[in-house]
């Protein structure tokens, strides 16, 4: 068996496979092309977030097994050729909870304090303290657009930081976010228009890209803060632009975008310095890509003996 490691995937996820006698190959991100041509060679891939496995990828693939997703979102794979041509895809949902949740919280900190914009100015040797006055998140509103595993955390942490928790997810339990002291939302722009702050922790479908838009983004209060690390496109770029270049939104931080890593294409970039940019951090710890790697390892080894896998996202007969 032979497995391809892209995507810096952490190195545990190659010790694992090599003590139970499986080939790992490491190459950084391959294009498509790129992969297509040497698929046919691999039984499995383990990938993060900047590989994509498309229908042409998979039309190449001759004894391919198993897709891993070292983390959660699997929009950087076609589910449902995988599915049709009996291809296992698998993720690690649990993993990469708390570093995403921890990482909005400083994203919420750092867009309300203007930490980066002040460090920026600093290094320039300029001292400087009246143009960064911000906002405590003590008594604040904090929308929270899907309670899942990592919009759970976020609402555990900033109760904690004395924020009051909206919650807007129709597949949420109404009596576990009544207990939990959450206020749980069944319309969408009400949310908006009661937040001082917006996160949103929910997958990139059809159903949520461009969930944030330019028909709805007045709606929410103004002044309010946008955050997004979940996945680039949710919130419209152009539309969050727009709204912060008129004063409407106040600020933003954001750790995901539609083009990666083609920053300069994004039409955020440089567009304001209310707007807090950084390189898809969410799961970037030391902890959650050891852990992410590991379970897809030991995921896609039980696979190759026979057994199912742990974390299907898709379902085979």
């Amino acid at each position: 068996m032979k497995v391809l490691l892209v995507d810096n995937v952490n190195p545990i996820a190659e010790k694992i496979l090599e003590e139970a006698n499986v080939e790992a190959v490491v190459m950084k991100t391959p294009s498509e092309d790129e992969l297509c041509k040497i698929i046919s060679d691999y039984d499995g891939i383990i990938l993060r977030n900047h590989t994509h496995v498309t229908r042409k990828v998979m039309d190449c693939t001759g004894k391919l097994k198993v897709i891993a997703r070292a983390g959660v979102g699997v929009d950087n794979i076609d589910v449902d050729c995988a599915t049709e041509k009996g291809i296992w895809v698998i993720n690690s949902p649990d993993g990469n909870t708390e570093a995403t949740a921890e990482h909005t919280i400083a994203m919420i900190l750092a867009v309300s304090r203007k930490i980066p914009q002040a460090y920026e100015l600093l290094k320039t040797g300029v001292y400087e303290r009246t143009q960064f006055v911000g906002n405590e998140v003590f008594g604040k509103k904090l929308g929270i657009i899907g309670l899942g595993k990592i919009g759970s955390r976020v609402a555990e942490i900033a109760k904690v930081l004395g924020m009051d928790i909206l919650v807007f997810d129709p597949y949420a339990d109404s009596d576990k976010i009544k207990n939990s002291g959450y206020k749980k939302y069944e319309n969408f722009d009400e949310i908006l228009a009661d937040s001082d702050y917006i996160t949103v922790h929910v997958p990139k479908n059809k159903n949520t890209l461009n969930l944030i838009n330019k028909d709805n983004i007045y709606k929410i209060k103004k002044g309010a803060k946008i955050i997004n690390c979940a996945r680039g496109g949710i919130v419209n770029e152009v539309a969050l632009k727009e709204a912060v270049q008129s004063g409407h939104i106040s600020g933003a931080a954001l750790d995901v975008f539609v083009e990666e890593p083609e920053i300069k294409d994004c039409p955020l970039y440089q567009c304001s310095n209310s707007i807090i940019m950084v390189p898809h951090l969410g799961a970037s710890t030391v902890e959650a890509q050891t852990k992410v790697a590991k379970d897809m390892a030991e995921q896609i080894v039980a696979i190759f003996n026979g057994q199912k896998p742990k974390t299907p996202v898709n379902k085979l007969i």
